[in-house]
């Protein structure tokens, strides 16, 4: 943020002398830290890089060689750029070695063709780099106040994202190791340009050390991760060709690399907060799929993001599937949301070992959800049957529950149809987990599908039918009501009795209760309910109220 040579020579104060620029002209954007006037010819030992000098050349060396020593320790030493006055030594020209040496070594060189007071220029220029220096303070604060406040809300990286591509003014992306886009901000310029074609261009730009500037592709790099462990790269995307100073429009080098490196940290302490939460892959894939259900994000936005994500879903196949865990005792919250997340990443490592292309996410609090993409060459069957048999597999290794339910929604062929068949591997995944796991080969997949849940299936179509509704409560009101006043399970009862067929001793057995306890209970639900249970079209008609009060609570 310090003045550049060019804007030094631009100051009121240095253009009445009437500078002209004779070698180095091309390096005119170097920073200008100080101002400093000597006539010694080893001026260099008392410099320490960034120095403007100011001179009349008076005790410079008159041979070619010594010109060149003067130059060439003043570059070697970081000096901004060397300014002679015409009038006490040199008056029309300077040496030619002494012009050659400087641009050999690109070290700016210009002459005052009229004679200027040296404390004027060097009190102007001294204003410039203190006011830089301020400037740099406050942003320095205000970078540091930001993404200390981001820390302790636990922002979300695509909030931390937004933020450095609000204060750099430039296209920002966080990716992953594999090059796949977790989180953007384009800054107001078009998403498909900046993310297109992400992955290759991103593997052709690796700049040395932890935070770098590729002039090439005018990006600023820094990893990010900790405790020695790198999880991604945050990308500021500045101009093809540019230098670091003018990666970025009206902004200088320091600033970015001190806002990347800070965000880069945010990020990577967050990560360390959220370490029992799912991983960032898996939190950008729901945010896709939830965006999809919720209508939140547009068809191209959602295809341009996939894609970023290595997710490709235009011009294929797209399957919704939806998992849920069959229920055993209620886990604690913090045990749920770890069963969720393991869950999670088990269905993500199912889809990696039969290498599909998919999006995997959590939909809620219990199912966690697919979008597979299928090319034209694969064949959907065996694809989910492959799946499926994956995770059982995977789920029972790590003794992690019971058999995992699969539901799988009709394929469409667009991601505009997307919505449609994961809401469909919702309602089955609904209608399927109340259904009794079927023994091999009873189904012709290791997966559910609308035809697979029947009667179950419909009911749970129809679950936000006030008719349905009312008829729940019609057939089975009073017996809910008797239930909730006496703290008895009548409601269970009828339940057990009419899975098992109507077979009295059966479902006495599977109740653990004697005979004479289960019929009485019997009894007692004919009562309140006012029917007789050995009329088939009663309990046919019961049967298909409890399925349907299955799917309204659900």
């Amino acid at each position: 943020m310090f003045p550049t040579v060019a804007r030094v020579l631009e100051l009121d104060v240095v253009s009445r002398g009437l500078p002209e620029v004779v070698a180095g002209a091309q390096h005119l954007e170097r920073p200008v830290r100080w101002v400093h006037v000597s006539e010694l010819a080893d001026v260099a030992d008392m410099l320490q890089g960034g120095e403007l000098i100011l001179t009349t050349g008076i005790a410079l060396p008159e041979d070619r060689e010594g010109l060149a020593r003067y130059v060439r320790e003043l570059a070697d030493v970081g000096a901004a750029g060397l300014v002679v006055e015409f009038g006490r030594r040199y008056f029309d020209s300077l040496p030619r070695a002494l012009v050659h040496a400087a641009e050999q070594r690109g070290l700016p060189l210009i002459v005052l063709r009229r004679e200027l007071r040296f404390v004027a220029v060097t009190e102007a220029v001294h204003a410039l780099v203190v006011n830089a220096q301020l400037e740099e303070l406050r942003s320095s604060e205000e970078i540091h106040q930001t993404f200390n406040e981001l820390a302790v809300e636990g922002a979300e990286p695509v909030e931390v994202v937004r933020e450095v591509a609000r204060m750099a003014g430039a296209p920002v992306v966080l990716e992953n190791l594999s090059h796949q886009v977790l989180a953007y901000d384009t800054a107001g310029q078009n998403a498909q340009v900046v993310l297109a074609g992400w992955e290759s261009r991103s593997r052709g730009v690796r700049p040395q050390g932890r935070t770098g500037h590729d002039p090439r592709s005018g990006w600023l790099t820094t990893s990010v991760g900790a405790r020695g462990h790198d999880w991604g790269r945050l990308v500021l995307i500045g101009k093809p060709g540019s230098t670091q100073e003018d990666a970025v429009p009206q902004a200088a080098s320091h600033r970015h690399t001190m806002l990347v490196e800070r965000a880069a940290a945010t990020l990577a302490l967050n990560r360390l907060m959220v370490r029992d939460r799912e991983s960032l892959e898996r939190q950008t894939h729901r945010t896709l799929l939830s965006g999809i259900l919720t209508h939140a994000l547009t068809v191209s936005d959602v295809a341009l993001r996939a894609s970023a994500l290595g997710v490709p879903l235009e011009g294929r196949r797209l399957v919704g599937v939806v998992l849920r865990q069959r229920r055993g005792p209620l886990p604690a919250a913090l045990e749920a949301q770890a069963r969720l997340r393991d869950f999670t990443e088990t269905a993500a490592a199912a889809v990696r070992e039969r290498r599909l292309t998919a999006l995997v996410g959590a939909l809620d609090d219990e199912a966690v959800g697919l979008l597979v993409s299928l090319g034209p060459k694969d064949d959907e069957h065996s694809a989910l049957d492959g799946f499926a048999g994956v995770l059982r597999r995977l789920v029972t290794e790590q003794e992690d529950g019971p058999e995992p339910v699969v539901a799988v929604g009709s394929s469409v062929g667009s991601v505009r149809d997307a919505r449609r068949t994961l809401v469909e591997a919702t309602q089955v995944a609904d209608a399927a987990l109340h259904d009794t796991p079927s023994a091999p080969g009873t189904r012709s997949a290791s997966y559910y599908r609308l035809p697979d849940v029947r009667l179950r299936g419909l009911l749970h179509l129809l679950r936000d039918d006030a008719r349905l509704q009312t008829y729940v409560e019609r057939e089975l009101g009073p017996l809910l009501a008797y239930d909730a006043e006496h703290n008895s399970q009548l409601i269970a009862m009828l339940r057990i009795y009419l899975e098992q067929g109507r077979n009295k001793s059966a479902a006495a057995d599977a109740a653990h209760l004697s005979r004479p306890s289960f019929y009485d209970r019997l009894h007692k639900v004919e009562r309140v309910l006012g029917v007789d249970l050995d009329q088939v079209e009663s309990c046919l008609s019961l049967h298909v109220a409890l399925l349907a009060l299955d799917a309204v609570r659900r």
